[in-house]
């Protein structure tokens, strides 16, 4: 196993409702310095695992292991964390209960806490809901995140995202083979639909029109791109487990919980580290007017935006001008 498992008990949620003997997936970089003040806390992404956040953790990179003590967090239901796939009965599959970000954020303090006594977190970073998570880091707990870093994401999932989230999510559901949930194989026609759905999002208009899958990802066609690339990725996922991560998102809210009681400007003018917000200016999922209005409301917040025709996926480190940028921003913020 390359990565470590939290035994976290009975976890009980804001739904009410709680994981019995919950498990929470890590894989930490680095070393923790005997001042505990060089920890990077990088919860992971929509679907993805630590694996998927491992391109901008390196020697050299902006999250330098040489440097930092990177704490990636698997989410759950990514399939390593608690999740529908791996949850016995009767909790199981559709029976997994509803599971928040703020869910999420408390139980990776307690691994902050009481696995490494870290008191302070030298930056929270997070892409897309990762990116979520970090916002919820920095508003729950103020006075512990020195430095936050979002790319491609926002503190309160907009009403136009909770929309695409549901076409992807009615997608799986109406595959026949989905059976309410308690499936015996996976819905792969749903899944592929899914993906076709998400194809058209996670790219930009300009993305396609300069065909970037042929010239720069090396795609022969753009059946062979939608087939492979991300059929591919849909189908290596549990049906269940995605529509868990799709409702986190779709409720993704750094308000929603007994601190702020849904006051997202509370939530916001909470924040107190010294914050860059990077949204893609191609990004269809969280524009560039989204970014702003949330970043004009943390005090000590930029706005950066990443002039790239990859749209959502440019936070992803597939394009090497991209990953400059947002390296370079990283390493920036860290310096100060």
């Amino acid at each position: 196993m390359t990565y470590e498992i939290l035994d976290l008990g009975d976890v009980h949620l804001q739904s009410k409702r709680c994981i019995r003997n919950a498990v929470l997936a890590y894989k930490t970089f680095g070393t923790l310095n005997a001042a505990k003040d060089n920890a990077i806390i990088y919860p992971t992404s929509f679907a993805a695992t630590h694996d998927d956040a491992a391109w901008l953790i390196g020697t050299g990179h902006a999250l330098d292991p040489d440097k930092y003590f990177i704490i990636v967090p698997d989410a759950f239901g990514n399939g390593l964390s608690s999740s529908p796939s791996n949850t016995p009965a009767p909790h199981d599959g559709s029976r997994f209960p509803h599971v928040t970000i703020h869910d999420n954020v408390v139980q990776q303090h307690r691994l902050l806490t009481e696995k490494f006594g870290i008191d302070r977190i030298n930056l929270a970073i997070g892409w897309s809901l990762g990116g979520a998570q970090a916002f919820e880091w920095a508003s729950a707990f103020p006075d512990k995140v020195e430095r936050l870093f979002t790319f491609q994401s926002a503190a309160r999932t907009s009403r136009h995202f909770h929309l695409f989230f549901d076409s992807v999510r009615a997608a799986i559901e109406l595959d026949a083979d989905f059976r309410e949930g308690f499936y015996t194989q996976q819905p792969q026609r749903g899944l592929r639909v899914a993906a076709r759905i998400y194809a058209a999002w996670g790219f930009s208009q300009a993305f396609f029109r300069e065909r970037l899958d042929e010239s720069a990802l090396g795609y022969a066609s753009l059946d062979d791109f939608l087939i492979d690339f991300w059929e591919g990725w849909f189908l290596k996922r549990d049906a269940n487990n995605l529509l868990a991560q799709l409702w986190m998102g779709q409720h993704a809210d750094i308000s929603a919980n007994a601190l702020y009681r849904g006051d997202l400007d509370k939530a916001l003018s909470a924040i107190r580290a010294d914050t860059i917000i990077m949204p893609s200016s191609s990004d269809l999922y969280f524009p560039v007017e989204d970014a702003a209005d949330e970043a004009r409301r943390i005090p000590k917040a930029e706005l950066r935006v990443l002039e790239s025709h990859w749209g959502h996926v440019a936070g992803e480190g597939l394009n090497d001008a991209d990953t400059k940028v947002i390296e370079s921003a990283i390493t920036e913020l860290l310096a100060r």
